[in-house]
């Protein structure tokens, strides 16, 4: 009976939080939005460009090639993120976490030869 109530327990912990995540954003946008005053105007609805008046479209084309670097770089900075616990425990993982980790990083290692053969490593 005491490994159920500690179960219970857990389990209530995390209900609560998980209440308090949506409660407190709802409650807080819903005081935000009777408090704050309301005085709608024309003029607060069109584009702001550091005060001159918008002469073009808005939207601005980019090369994707930015985009692919920085998925890239999301890719390889969460790995570190894996690498990290895995070396600091890595005296009592043992051999099986070596191998494992090796896998890990030839998958990874993979999916960077991948891209560079695809080209998406080409700046120019």
């Amino acid at each position: 009976m005491d490994l159920w109530n500690w179960y219970q327990n857990n389990y209530l912990i995390v209900v609560v939080f998980l209440c308090l995540g949506v409660l407190l954003p709802v409650v807080a946008l819903s005081l935000g939005k009777l408090l704050r005053p309301f005085k709608p105007n024309p003029a607060k609805y069109t584009t702001f460009e550091s005060g001159v008046e918008p002469f073009h479209d808005s939207r601005v084309q980019f090369n994707v090639r930015y985009y692919m670097f920085a998925i890239l770089f999301v890719i390889f900075d969460v790995e570190t993120v894996f690498l990290y616990p895995w070396a600091v425990a890595y005296e009592k993982l043992g051999i099986v976490a070596l191998i494992e980790m090796l896998i890990f990083v030839f998958m990874l290692f993979i999916g960077l030869v991948y891209a560079w053969k695809k080209k998406v490593l080409k700046w120019t």
